[in-house]
């Protein structure tokens, strides 16, 4: 695998791990410390079936997903119901013991990880799912499902009063959040052939949570973009060692600071407009040309 080619899909798969976040902070407001463990549990099913009882790649990758969605419901049910700063807590708790559970396992390898997993991710593969994700993600926000979600995050009580079954809201956007994320653990796990519970510390969520903040928790497209270009910076950023953690901060938190909204506030790209504009743009110079060649004849 090539050094362009393994960039591309470690930045694909941190995009997944983004719109998971943007589902559950961007569309309701929660803030999830643990999501980093659902991707934990992605990995680790899918891995384990592979390496010890050789299922094939897609059956893996299925189990896993479905695994991490129940996972997602289990901690979700009770947890969305709390106040939105205990979710963080509760979330961030969850993220510690599946580390404590990860690292005393004899089935997950320990601390020593899990290695021998097939490499079954693909550049192709990874860039399918995330158009697929982001579709999917992009008309869940335009359903009648993600205007309730705006709605509630933007005032819960008038939500209720209004009607609007507002738990049934955050489980159901916690567990479709849980079963993406897992799906991105499957794609980690598949890339790396190894895996240990050192990459899914809490610290991974924190990163996907900033770059939603960062692009703009309003925005779908924001957050795509942010996911992108923090992705990207640390490779950009690499000759100058120690000063990119700076820089990198540096550039969050004027963002941050200066720009509260996000980067891209409450705007969202829209391809019709795109492609309708296009589409007038060309007719206007077809009309010029055909008018200049018309000038020319006479």
């Amino acid at each position: 695998m090539g050094f362009f080619t393994s960039i591309v899909i470690g930045i694909s798969i941190t995009l997944i791990g983004v719109l998971s976040i943007y589902i559950i902070t961007g569309m309701t407001g929660l803030f999830s410390l643990g999501q980093a463990s659902f991707m934990a549990v992605g990995a680790y099913v899918s891995g384990i079936l592979a390496v010890q009882y050789d299922l094939p790649f897609p059956l893996a990758a299925l189990i896993a997903i479905v695994v991490g969605a129940v996972v997602g419901f289990l901690v979700g049910y009770p947890t969305t119901r709390l106040r939105k700063d205990y979710v963080a807590l509760v979330t961030f708790a969850f993220g510690e013991a599946i580390i404590a559970i990860l690292n005393n396992m004899t089935a997950t390898g320990g601390a020593m990880g899990l290695s021998g997993i097939p490499r079954k991710t693909t550049l192709p593969l990874v860039l399918v799912s995330v158009v697929v994700i982001a579709f999917l993600v992009w008309n869940l926000k335009k359903s009648r499902f993600g205007r309730q979600c705006l709605a509630m995050k933007e005032d819960e009580l008038a939500a209720r009063a209004m009607g609007i079954d507002v738990n049934r809201l955050k489980i159901t956007a916690f567990v479709l959040a849980s079963a993406i994320t897992a799906y991105a653990g499957v794609l980690y796990a598949f890339n790396t052939t190894y895996v240990d519970p050192t990459i899914f510390k809490w610290n991974t969520s924190a990163e996907w949570i900033i770059m939603v903040v960062f692009g703009g928790m309003n925005s779908l497209t924001g957050s795509i973009f942010s996911g992108v270009f923090l992705g990207i910076l640390p490779e950009v950023l690499r000759s100058a060692a120690e000063l990119r953690i700076i820089i990198y901060s540096v550039i969050v938190l004027f963002i941050i600071n200066f720009r509260p909204e996000g980067l891209f506030g409450h705007y969202e790209l829209n391809l019709k407009t795109m492609a309708r504009d296009v589409k007038k743009l060309y007719r206007v110079r077809k009309g010029s040309k055909l008018i200049k060649e018309a000038d020319h004849g006479q």
